[in-house]
């Protein structure tokens, strides 16, 4: 997970970088945002068990370029392991989603703002056991998955550039077949500032 954090920073930080030195700076919007979420999915079957529960912390940031439109991403991750039914004995796992794509961000009233996204990445499933690693000295084991991701949050700024955003992000998997479905939901709340 620490490594995926990094990943995530960087990211983040580039695009600060990246609307600081361009020459449509006045024109840009930076969102940098931390939020609490949880996850529903289809119930556990023969395939799997389901994602359905836990508490995903995560961070999130996006660059608005031109008019409304920018890029954005984020990495959200189960705060807690959960146990994969797994013969013989149960074994640990934490999943995590990381995602990048466009954002459209329209002002629909004074201090709210629509936020639509739609974008791609992954779902990473670390599978932790005494055993495993990937090479970096790590106890786990990373399963990941293709993602598509749909979502939509509404941006309120009770006070300056600081903003509160109810969201919601559909994750579209491939080829998923640790869990009951090719599918999740991911809703929450994040609380972020906008640098203009």
């Amino acid at each position: 997970m620490k490594q995926t954090s990094r990943i995530a920073i960087l990211f983040m930080l580039a695009c600060a970088a990246l609307a600081s030195f361009s020459n449509f700076a006045a024109a840009q919007k930076i969102d940098l945002a931390f939020g609490i979420s949880t996850v529903t999915a289809p119930a556990a079957n023969s395939n799997g068990p389901s994602l359905t529960g836990g508490t995903y912390p995560g961070f999130s940031g996006d660059v608005l370029f031109w008019h409304n439109f920018g890029l954005g991403g984020e990495i959200y991750w189960r705060a807690t392991q959960s146990s994969y039914p797994a013969l013989p004995t149960n074994v640990p796992y934490r999943p995590l989603f990381l995602d990048f794509g466009g954002v459209y961000a329209p002002k629909l009233a004074s201090h709210t703002y629509l936020e639509l996204t739609a974008g791609m990445g992954a779902v990473d499933t670390r599978i932790y056991c005494s055993q495993c690693g990937n090479g970096y000295n790590t106890n786990y084991s990373s399963d990941k998955h293709f993602a598509g991701e749909f979502g939509a949050g509404l941006k309120i700024y009770p006070k300056g550039g600081f903003f509160v955003r109810p969201e919601a992000k559909l994750y579209l998997v491939t080829n998923n077949q640790l869990f009951s479905s090719s599918y999740a939901t991911r809703y929450g709340l994040s609380i972020g500032y906008t640098f203009k």
